[in-house]
């Protein structure tokens, strides 16, 4: 009969139980290295230092001989997509409980070799010594350890105290590549033999390809081939200049169909609520109690559809052996799953195609990265062997690739006699917050819709409510109202392509949640941090805000043209927790002078990271809430350059400080989108405390603080 285990049995941490292999981990050579593979990827936020800190710790080991491989479905463990701010949560974890048991796995094999009991052995970076100066080390050992086996539940970890790596700031192990130039993002890589590819794509949404005329790209030199399948199209050449003239040549000889229309741009939150929609009731709490409900507050707010904005458009290799194999060099943030889409399109078997991650521009969230990996798959078809790189442009970039999705959110607050909060109604109206590849039976990648035969266009839909949910993310308030509802409406349609973004919807969510409990706090002359800390419970919430308020000198005099204002969130209501004070000057114009930010992510690995993490998370959000909106009329999208797609600049870069509240005894939490959320919020209730105007649709522009003036209340 089968033990059946108890539910307090020890488990394994997630990753690692998806992936329960040691050696798909974790590799000694003798040469005197540790080479440790994670599957979740670089993408710019510093996770192959952190993990290379958490496995040079438990493993007693100097951290250059550290060497972190890059993703690969050749042999990498299947950590899924680097998305969420879980990597060091998921990778973490796995990485400090399997090198634990290699730890403890090689110091028996020591005990065995030098006769001497485990409880008397130290390691010192990788040498194993006991009494009577014997020793070893995990390098004389490697070939006699076999790391082939199962990770077992249960393996305990060092304490925060005795680990001598996390919790302290390090270098960045990428970063010496990168300031050296030495070839590490996919565009500076160079294979033997590569062609080079490009596609032709519509500028009108949706247009069909109804006739190509090839004669003058078949005159450029160097041209090897004109790819065409349905309504994909694209060229193979020797050269990259040879490439470009002839998609130039091509783009002259097509014919397109009218395409399909697009929303009133300026209509934005009319259009979400007409639409055909899954409704979907996400919390509900009842007051045990119900008291009576004096007036009514109902306020809209609204976020537009939000580009990736990657600095390098993307770009993949791919290169075939046969007929049937594959080799594809992605900045893919989930190889294994780009790989599942691709098998579906090609109708290969998996294990003929090989996805290998290399880093790219990063975006933090699902970009073209996937869909130009097929564009060169398709294309390399046609190369006889040889790599073929494909680089998408700018105008490509910013009109098919997937945007983050345009939310209308309506929060309704019900009074007491006193101005108190009695219920609490939160309703979201958005397409889905994902179309990443591998989640469906259908692919999500752009050229699979415009083959011959055709897939079906995926319609984004919404992770789970616990996974962190997609246009619900942040929507359940952390504030303890005694009853609430929480609604989402997805849209069953999606004229607009989106997919992920960074936060998915919590940045629109946690904007309007904060927003709004400004507002009541002003109707009630109560400070707003005062408000916010009497609706706390979780005081690890209230220890952030407490924190932000003291380094920022909460409230400062007023001083004309000045505002001040507060955000804070807990990402996910599972994550990091973070607090922000915006400074703001502005009349015409919104500046952001100073963000100062508390955050609490548990035990920060490397503290620097951390950091460098909430910065460019608010220096981000403050790019979105001035300035970001994707444009289009009812025809094809328009912002396609960063003149018409304004990012903010570096002249614009506001001061940001950092307060980080270390907690080594508690598990990591994700950094990396925990402050767009709050600094959104601070910076639109410190628009409200300089010019008395409230902004509830972003970005706060010029045009939205004139709209905000005719607005009633």
């Amino acid at each position: 009969m089968t033990a059946v285990p108890s539910p307090s049995a020890p488990k394994l941490p997630v990753s690692l139980a998806a992936n329960p292999r040691l050696s798909s981990w974790v590799r000694l050579t003798p040469e005197g290295r540790v080479t440790v593979s994670p599957g979740k990827v670089e993408i710019g936020q510093g996770i192959v230092t952190a993990l290379a800190q958490i496995a040079a710790d438990e493993l007693d080991v100097n951290i250059g001989r550290v060497q972190m491989v890059r993703a690969s479905t050749a042999g990498s463990p299947n950590e899924g997509v680097t998305s969420g701010s879980l990597s060091v949560q998921q990778s973490g974890r796995a990485i400090r409980h399997a090198c634990a048991e290699i730890r403890q796995i090689f110091l028996a094999a020591a005990s065995d070799r030098l006769g001497v009991g485990i409880d008397a052995l130290a390691i010192e970076d990788g040498t194993i010594s006991g009494p009577g100066n014997v020793r070893t080390s995990y390098w004389e050992l490697a070939e006699d350890v076999s790391l082939d086996r199962d990770a077992t539940p249960g393996i305990a970890p060092k304490s925060s105290s005795q680990r001598m790596l996390a919790g302290h700031s390090i270098q960045r192990l990428d970063i010496p590549d990168k300031i050296f130039a030495h070839p590490r993002f996919i565009h500076d890589i160079a294979l033997p033999g590569m062609l080079h590819g490009r596609v032709l794509r519509p500028v009108m949404s949706a247009a069909k390809l109804v006739e190509l005329k090839e004669d003058g790209a078949r005159n450029v030199a160097g041209l090897l081939a004109i790819v065409r399948d349905g309504n994909f199209a694209g060229v193979v050449c020797e050269t990259e200049n040879g490439a470009e003239a002839a998609l130039k040549s091509l783009r002259k000889g097509a014919t397109w169909s009218s395409g399909e229309p697009l929303p009133d741009e300026d209509q934005l939150a009319s259009f979400l609520k007409a639409q055909p929609s899954e409704p979907t009731v996400i919390d509900t709490r009842t007051a045990a109690k119900s008291a009576a409900t004096v007036r009514t507050i109902r306020r809209q707010f609204t976020r537009p559809y939000i580009a990736h904005g990657s600095i390098a458009p993307s770009c993949a290799m791919a290169q075939w052996t046969g007929v049937d194999r594959v080799h594809v060099w992605s900045h893919s943030q989930g190889v294994y799953f780009l790989r599942a889409d691709l098998a579906l399109v090609l109708r290969l078997p998996i294990e003929n195609i090989t996805v290998e991650h290399m880093e790219g521009a990063g975006c933090y969230g699902h970009n073209a990265a996937d869909d130009v990996a097929l564009d060169a798959v398709l294309l390399a078809r046609a190369a006889r062997g040889r790599p073929v790189r494909v680089q998408w442009s700018r105008e490509d970039e910013m009109s098919h690739a997937p945007f983050g999705a345009a939310m209308a959110i309506e929060i309704e607050a019900d009074l007491d006699a006193q101005g108190e909060i009695v219920g609490w109604r939160h309703s979201v109206w958005s397409n889905g917050h994902t179309a990443r590849p591998g989640r469906s039976a259908q692919p999500a990648l752009l050229a699979a819709t415009e083959l011959t035969n055709p897939f079906p266009r995926m319609i984004s839909t919404n992770p789970p409510s616990v996974n962190g949910g997609g246009a619900d993310r942040n929507a359940v308030p952390l504030y303890d109202f005694p009853s609430w509802r929480i609604e989402c409406h997805r849209l069953t349609t999606m004229p607009i392509r989106t997919s992920a973004l960074r936060t998915l919807g919590a940045q629109g969510n946690v904007f309007a949640i904060e927003c709004f409990l400004d507002e009541v706090a002003s109707e009630r002359g109560e400070d707003p941090v005062a408000f916010r800390l009497r609706h706390l419970s979780d005081e690890r919430a209230k220890d952030v805000i407490r924190a932000v308020a003291k380094r920022a000198n909460w409230k400062p005099a007023r001083r004309t043209g000045l505002g001040y204002g507060l955000g804070f969130a807990r990402y996910k209501n599972t994550g990091a927790y973070c607090a922000v004070v915006a400074e703001i000057e502005g009349a015409e114009d919104i500046r952001v002078r100073r963000l100062t930010i508390a955050v609490d992510v548990g035990e920060a690995i490397n503290p620097d990271g951390v950091i460098n993490q909430i910065e460019g998370g608010a220096i981000q959000a403050t790019s979105w809430v001035l300035k970001e909106r994707v444009r289009f009329n009812r025809q094809r999208i328009t912002s396609t350059t960063w003149g018409s797609y304004p990012i903010l600049r570096f002249s614009e870069v506001p001061d940001v400080q950092v307060e980080l509240i270390q907690r080594p005894d508690s598990e990591p939490l994700g950094a990396g989108e925990a402050a767009h959320g709050p600094v959104t919020a601070a910076i639109a209730n410190a628009v409200f405390d300089a010019l008395e105007l409230r902004v509830r649709n972003l970005p706060i522009t010029r045009d939205s603080l004139i709209a905000a003036t005719e607005m009633t209340p």
